[in-house]
């Protein structure tokens, strides 16, 4: 996997992690549904969790 690869799947994958920790903010300061937010606050820790897993393989390949 080359180097540009690897910085742009973790780039995407952080980016995923922002855009919806960012829409679950925007979400409770307006006092949204409840709902929504719990189903964001989901989302956001699978997608740290694979971002994490991404980060860990990417580190490892590079070593």
């Amino acid at each position: 996997m080359s180097n540009s690869t690897s910085s742009l799947l973790v780039a995407v994958a952080v980016g995923a992690v922002a855009i919806v920790l960012l829409l679950g903010l925007v979400n409770m300061m307006r006092g949204g549904s409840p709902n929504l937010s719990q189903k964001l606050m989901r989302w956001r820790v699978g997608l740290q969790f694979f971002a994490i897993v991404i980060i860990m393989g990417v580190l490892w390949l590079r070593s």
